[in-house]
């Protein structure tokens, strides 16, 4: 039977494993030394709370699903109807191919065609890599159509706490401002200084019963220019994810929303090449031209 994220692709290294699915090039599961690095979802479910999708040709939400773009409105459906916001781009559920396929390494591959609301071709590849750095994943995206597109992409990865709840765990994020949103429809509002807020996580700082569901900028980058997020669980392993600098937004969702035992199970840490609602904003949008291209890459592992 093909499972609701259809076929499986699998990499391997070392003691590292992970699984890439043809629905949405999410990645399912990974394992590195018998621990879940990212929180998985079951081969015979569909995928939920966007676990491990790229978010393509924007991340997190758009107001009303309307932007403006070379001075022509469109008109998105609206993928979070009780919000009225279309949400995380257009490419979660649709099918992708294999361009490469090796013990360690996959390449998946999908075309964006012209559709309402955006009316432009995109080419996408992802390139999931393991090694002995962890997981790298790398986003490429080319306009193939014949007019200008806006452009923007993230993904959506859940850091796992292990056998516990993120209400255990701590929590490191070296942002120095958090981007404010309206409580019903989470679009942003403002931004704020996260020095003296229940949000700074500049210092390693325990979660308990806090729910976060907030995207941070002005990230503080090591000398290689990759910005951190570290979940440190009661055992002293931690996960790291980091973003490289085409990503100056990262999200931290604390999975409240999640049902059932899978509430509060993983920290969804998301970069983002631009900032919520930034369509109807035009705030970090990169506009690519005809045949123009464009590559992010982040990564993950176990410490």
């Amino acid at each position: 039977m093909i499972p609701p994220s259809g076929e499986q692709f699998e990499i391997r290294a070392g003691q590292q494993h992970c699984v890439i699915t043809e629905v949405g090039a999410t990645v399912r599961s990974y394992r590195a030394a018998d621990e879940d690095v990212l929180h998985p979802y079951a081969v015979d479910a569909m995928c939920d709370g966007g676990h491990g999708a790229p978010l393509i040709p924007w991340p997190n939400r758009i107001s009303s699903g309307r932007y403006r773009f070379d001075d022509v409105e469109h008109q998105l459906a609206l993928t979070e109807p009780a919000k009225r916001n279309a949400i995380h781009g257009l490419l979660r559920w649709q099918p992708w191919g294999v361009a490469e396929h090796a013990a360690d390494r996959v390449v998946m591959r999908t075309r964006l065609h012209p559709l309402t609301g955006y009316p432009f071709r995109l080419d996408v590849d992802i390139v999931y890599v393991l090694d002995e750095g962890g997981l790298t994943v790398t986003t490429s995206a080319q306009n193939s159509g014949a007019q200008a597109c806006p452009y923007g992409s993230g993904q959506h990865p859940y850091l796992s706490a292990g056998d516990g709840t993120v209400d255990d765990c701590t929590v490191q994020l070296r942002a120095d401002t958090r981007i404010r949103t309206d409580p019903e429809r989470q679009i942003p509002v403002g931004t704020e200084p996260v020095d003296g807020t229940p949000f700074d996580f500049r210092e390693p700082t325990p979660l308990g019963e806090l729910a976060v569901d907030s995207a941070f900028t002005d990230l503080r980058r090591d000398a290689d220019g990759l910005a951190w997020v570290r979940l440190t669980r009661p055992d002293g392993v931690t996960v790291e994810l980091w973003a490289d600098a085409s990503y100056p937004v990262i999200q931290l969702y604390t999975a409240d929303s999640l049902a059932g035992d899978r509430r509060r199970r993983a920290l969804a840490a998301e970069p983002m090449t631009c900032p919520p609602n930034a369509f109807h904003s035009g705030d970090g949008v990169r506009r690519l031209e005809p045949g123009e291209s464009t590559t992010s890459t982040w990564g993950v592992r176990l410490r």
